[in-house]
């Protein structure tokens, strides 16, 4: 038996963020209030009531400011106004306040790393000459090579091709190169100027003032430059020019003071392997919680989930700072999919079209890894349609609106099939969502997915939810102690606080169920000999 002790000491241990279940709403997709097939805020305010039932205690928005839509509203043209085809800003002060009164606290999220093209700073460097105080606020360079015609250095995005995209001058010669780590629409913006790092805490004001409970930050970890911007090898040993930089922690301590005048809450995007370099990012004057990224990623293995489940407590223990669990995001390939293919880790290198899926298998997996995760200490994330058991679309390659696809030379899928419009009734699309013609489209055989469907099922992943999410609110489960018990190779079987016990067969073999009062809850039935089957979880009352 091993325990893993909640050391954190929180200034306050029973904040709300430390053990929330937030739900993640991407906007465009969850509900169309004016029937033009793209998700909007009306959508949203119609369905608060649906979010409110299923037992979430905050709401997180992926970007809804006005946006060319290059990167899915990640490249952001203004920070304080609503995109139209979502809304006003009027309407998103509406939406906070009514969320609100429902006892749901809304996250914003703010990309620091970049902003759009169409951003009137980066319109009006283009304007400005070589060297200009307007070029300062981003990453200009003169080329390489003959005439300046070779990128700066050999960075590479993350979505494919060259960091680098050649401006042109007023008079339609080629000019400078300017940096973008991710799509050409989306320029770096140089952290080193005063004034960008002016720009984002009052940004973070803005909307603090007008109730956003958090601030969910984007790729947190890439915001610092080496000034030199130097071409590196990693494997030779080189330090990283731009990932996981000193400089970044003082611009995190700056976002702290302001986020603590307002009670707010600042949740990082952040993607690091070293745990050591992570924490650092979670120490008391810094950021409050960060996503975790390695469960997510994590195969669907025994041995693999236990080491992630411990490495997480046991490095955000040294910070105090609670764990968050997150099975899928805008960004991911959805759980049910995922968990039913040989491979059942994820990377993005690895999405192909066509890969092998079992989503009878997938879908029990993914039942059983809703119970373990909201049955862990930490906060919980979950992305918008896992509550359906909604697998990975395929999208018809002349519908890709993702850059990761165009940039991956028409290899990689991109992240559109997790994106897709909710289905939330009736037996063919729109499925309730809005507008006929969706602006990606539905699959044909989602009638079986809808909230509708599975309302009144108790069978079903809605219903599996709800009833999760209740009992999880209902107990002091999301922090606290977590002891690992005795269990046969291919099981995880843990105890937390108020007699809950939760035990998740991975093996072949049935497991018999711990000595328990009652059983509260179960992924899938047990066999006839009340045994675990495989990929099945249960929480019991011990």
């Amino acid at each position: 038996m091993i325990t893993r002790k909640d050391t954190s000491v929180p200034h306050n241990p029973h904040a709300w963020w430390r053990s929330a279940a937030i739900y993640q709403v991407y906007v465009r997709s969850f509900a169309d209030g004016n029937g033009d097939g793209t998700g909007d805020l009306a959508g949203v305010r119609a369905r608060l009531p649906y979010l409110a039932e299923l037992g979430v205690e905050a709401l997180w928005f992926t970007p809804w400011y006005v946006s060319p839509l290059a990167d899915g509203g990640y490249d952001v043209a203004d920070y304080r106004a609503i995109d139209p085809a979502f809304g006003t800003l009027a309407e998103a002060e509406k939406l906070i306040a009514e969320a609100r009164e429902l006892g749901l606290r809304t996250i914003v999220d703010v990309v620091p790393n970049h902003i759009s093209a169409e951003h009137a700073w980066f319109r009006a460097a283009l304007a400005a000459p070589p060297g200009s105080p307007e070029r300062e606020l981003f990453h200009f360079r003169p080329g390489r090579g003959p005439e300046g015609a070779e990128p700066p250095n050999a960075w590479r995005s993350e979505f494919g091709g060259p960091a680098w995209s050649r401006s042109t001058n007023p008079d339609g010669s080629p000019g400078e190169w300017y940096l973008h780590l991710f799509a050409p629409g989306q320029p770096d913006l140089n952290w080193a100027h005063p004034q960008v790092r002016q720009e984002h805490e009052e940004i973070l004001r803005f909307w603090f003032e007008r109730g956003a409970a958090g601030v969910r930050i984007d790729s947190a970890a890439l915001l610092a430059k080496d000034p030199e911007l130097p071409d590196f090898d990693v494997e030779r040993g080189d330090a990283h020019p731009y990932v996981d930089r000193d400089e970044l922690h003082a611009i995190y301590r700056s976002w702290r003071a302001v986020a603590d005048a307002y009670d707010g809450v600042l949740i990082a995007e952040l993607w690091l392997p070293d745990v050591e370099r992570f924490a650092r990012y979670l120490r008391p004057d810094e950021l409050h919680t960060a996503f975790n990224f390695d469960f997510l990623s994590c195969p669907w293995e025994p041995a693999r989930l236990r080491a992630s489940i411990d490495g997480t407590l046991a490095s955000h223990a040294g910070v105090g700072a609670p764990a968050t669990w997150v099975l899928a995001n805008h960004d991911i390939t959805r759980t049910v999919t995922r968990y039913g293919r040989a491979d059942t880790s994820f990377s993005f290198a690895a999405k192909r079209f066509g890969t092998p899926t079992d989503l009878a298998l997938g879908t029990r997996r993914a039942r059983a890894a809703a119970l373990l995760t909201l049955a862990l200490p930490g906060s919980v994330y979950l992305y918008q349609g896992e509550e359906l058991g909604l697998p990975e679309a395929e999208i018809p390659r002349e519908r890709i609106v993702d850059p990761m696809h165009d940039r991956s030379g028409g290899i990689d899928p991109g992240r559109d099939g997790c994106r897709v419009p909710l289905p939330w009734s009736g037996e063919a699309p729109p499925y309730g969502f809005g507008g006929a013609d969706t602006w990606l489209p539905q699959p044909g055989d989602w009638a079986g997915y809808t909230a509708e469907a599975q309302a009144d099922d108790p069978g079903s992943m809605l219903s599996l939810y709800r009833t999760a999410l209740r009992l999880r609110s209902a107990w002091p489960t999301a922090t606290g102690d977590l002891t690992w018990l005795d269990s046969p190779p291919g099981a995880l079987v843990f105890a937390r606080a108020h007699r809950l016990v939760c035990a998740v067969n991975l093996a072949a073999e049935p497991l018999p169920l711990p000595p328990h009062e009652t059983l509260l809850l179960s992924s899938g039935p047990l066999d006839d000999a009340g045994r675990l089957p495989q990929d099945t979880a249960v929480w019991l009352r011990v």
